[in-house]
């Protein structure tokens, strides 16, 4: 093998480790994030039970899943670790709303993103196509985490 060969190495794998970190469940509060069936979850409740003579004391987590507005529960030892989802919120520019139901944004670089869908929720779903239909200049918010990504809320920002 001579010295003037180059190698590339890419990696494509993804091992998911970077979508989560770990936090012990005990310091987990209401209004945080958790984890909870594999979904991304935001913490609505949370209660601490103490267990019997040796036993260790339990979190009971209540949350909904930031995507699909589900409920979800778990019970974890309270000195465990639980995965804490990554979660990032953007703002882009709505620039167009195509005929699928995907939209246009603006990113902050001057590129466009195009592989968002419109969100599912009614009420924001019905602002965000009135105000682009009058001509407003929208942005909407954009929540990201564990490689899932949805519009949840809307800014206007005046008209063109």
């Amino acid at each position: 093998m001579s010295d003037s060969e180059e190698h590339q190495f890419e990696s494509k794998a993804d091992a998911g480790a970077s979508k989560t970190y770990p936090q012990q469940a005990g310091t987990i509060r209401k209004n945080g994030y958790i984890v909870i069936k594999n979904r991304p979850c935001k913490v609505v409740e949370v209660s601490t039970s103490k267990t019997g003579k040796h036993g260790h004391a339990k979190c009971h987590f209540v949350a909904i899943d930031i995507f699909t507005g589900k409920k979800l529960e778990d019970i974890v030892p309270s000195s465990h670790n639980c995965d804490v989802p990554h979660v990032n919120r953007t703002e882009y520019q709505l620039i167009d709303i195509s005929e699928d139901g995907f939209v246009s944004l603006l990113t902050d670089n001057g590129n466009t993103k195009d592989d968002l869908k419109l969100p599912t929720d009614e009420t924001l779903l019905g602002q965000i196509k009135d105000g682009f239909a009058e001509g407003k200049d929208l942005v909407v918010s954009v929540m990201s985490a564990m490689g899932e990504e949805q519009i949840n809320a809307l800014k206007d920002i005046g008209h063109k």
